[in-house]
């Protein structure tokens, strides 16, 4: 096998939340992403949410389902815990409009232009801006 990678992207991720249109008020309402309408009809609510341009497009895909996770204890800071890292143009921007919606947020640990915050049900979303 060769010593060049054969993963190209990322496709998506999966995030477990407890109300689909609750989540799609912090996706797209304050990260302002695109909700995708192909999502076939599954046996359970959810959404599927574009990220980038048509070319190196990702997905968020929001699964409505029981959590096997615990929300609580988590760390106070999403650095230190299992999260996703989305880039964003601006990273000031981002920040008030968290704060008008009354999101908490801890700046990135390494001095980086990035924030780490929690959506509706604790999942952790870093955002970076480059």
């Amino acid at each position: 096998m060769s010593n060049q990678s054969l993963v190209t992207a990322i496709d998506h991720c999966s995030v477990i939340v407890d109300d689909t249109q609750k989540a799609l008020e912090f996706y797209c309402g304050i990260l302002g992403l695109e909700l995708d309408s192909s999502r076939p009809e599954m046996s359970y609510p959810g959404a599927w949410l574009n990220i980038g341009s048509d070319e190196g497009r990702g997905q968020i895909h929001l699964l409505e389902l029981p959590n096997p996770d615990s929300v609580t204890g988590r760390p106070a800071h999403g650095g230190r815990d299992r999260h996703m890292a989305l880039r964003v143009s601006d990273i000031d921007a981002i920040a008030r409009l968290l704060e008008q919606n009354g999101f908490e947020f801890s700046m990135s640990k390494s001095g980086r232009k990035a924030l780490f915050c929690r959506d509706h049900d604790g999942n952790a979303v870093e955002l970076v801006q480059k």
